[in-house]
């Protein structure tokens, strides 16, 4: 039997399947295989030592009823809407910084982007530092205008204000996307705003910011899912503190800084209730999805206006 003959297109299409393959395997044997195993754990009593027991929606119910899921919601969602605008704001300043013409313009932006690559354990560990109440810099810096600092990591008031603060040290890749946006905007525009006598803070409420809208909407809804994911910095400064290994699983002092991703952590590997880390986690992808979506209708208009279609 005569074996039939690829043409070139079919050729080009197996060879591409096979050099793709080694992505694709990985693709779905540790990123959907894992997440349909987790949704359907999500409706048993799984503990990774015993077989899963089917028990419908009890964890959700569960969920529903721990006051925990609530007070970390909360903290998270603080995160959300005031961390990511804060972020969002000092990085486009840097970037409007950056991008005015002065002497060692290129040292500047070095400086302002080097945190963004130093490793986020090595990060927190010097803000831990210099958040200590005593001899901690920034308590000091307060010091000298007679200002008696808190303890920042210590007082449930102030805990949050702390992650806030590590935040904004951290924006300088949003800062290299928000620069990148503000040279595109054509010079044309604001030499005609000039000739009818606009000053720089109405060209850049009128000019800048609807040019860049699109950019500004794009950064925003990554930074809120990457603040719906916060975990690596609380788990480290909560276990700091505690100086015990797996303290990361407790949420600071009155639980003030236990992010969702933290309660999950401890459900699943504190706690040992698989199943019920699997429905919280599957909770969160489904309001991190609404809220993308209706970020994103919410601001179409904008997004249009600006030209960002």
């Amino acid at each position: 039997m005569k074996r039939r003959k690829l043409n070139q297109t079919q050729r080009d299409f197996v060879n591409g399947l096979l050099f793709a393959s080694p992505w694709i395997i990985g693709f779905f044997a540790f990123s959907v295989y894992p997440l349909i195993s987790s949704l359907y754990y999500s409706f048993t009593k799984f503990n990774a030592v015993t077989s899963p027991e089917w028990v419908g929606l009890d964890n959700f119910i569960d969920i529903i009823n721990d006051s925990l899921v609530w007070k970390s919601l909360g903290n998270t969602l603080f995160m959300v809407f005031v961390s990511t605008p804060v972020n969002l704001f000092v990085a486009l300043l840097l970037a409007s910084i950056v991008c005015s013409n002065f002497k060692g313009r290129g040292f500047v932006r070095t400086a302002f982007f080097l945190p963004s690559i130093i490793p986020m354990v090595a990060a927190t560990m010097v803000w831990i530092w210099m958040f200590d109440p005593t001899y901690g810099y920034i308590n000091n810096v307060l010091s000298w205008f007679g200002i008696n600092g808190p303890a920042w990591l210590m007082d449930a008031d102030y805990t949050k204000w702390a992650l806030v603060i590590m935040g904004t040290w951290n924006t300088g890749t949003t800062m290299l996307v928000c620069m990148a946006s503000l040279q595109s905007v054509p010079k044309s525009y604001y030499e005609s705003a000039e000739i009818d006598g606009a000053g720089k803070i109405s060209k850049f409420f009128n000019i800048t910011i609807p040019c860049i809208a699109h950019v500004l909407v794009y950064q925003a809804v990554l930074g809120m899912i990457n603040a719906f994911q916060y975990f690596q910095q609380v788990y480290i400064i909560t276990t700091a503190n505690s100086g015990v290994k797996g303290g990361g699983a407790a949420g600071g002092p009155e639980n003030s800084i236990l992010m969702y991703p933290l309660y999950i952590f401890r459900n699943a590997f504190s706690y040992l209730k698989m199943g019920k880390a699997s429905a919280m986690a599957w909770l969160l992808f489904i309001v991190v999805a609404l809220m993308t979506i209706i970020m994103t209708k919410v601001t179409k208009k904008v997004t249009e206006n600006a030209g960002g279609e």
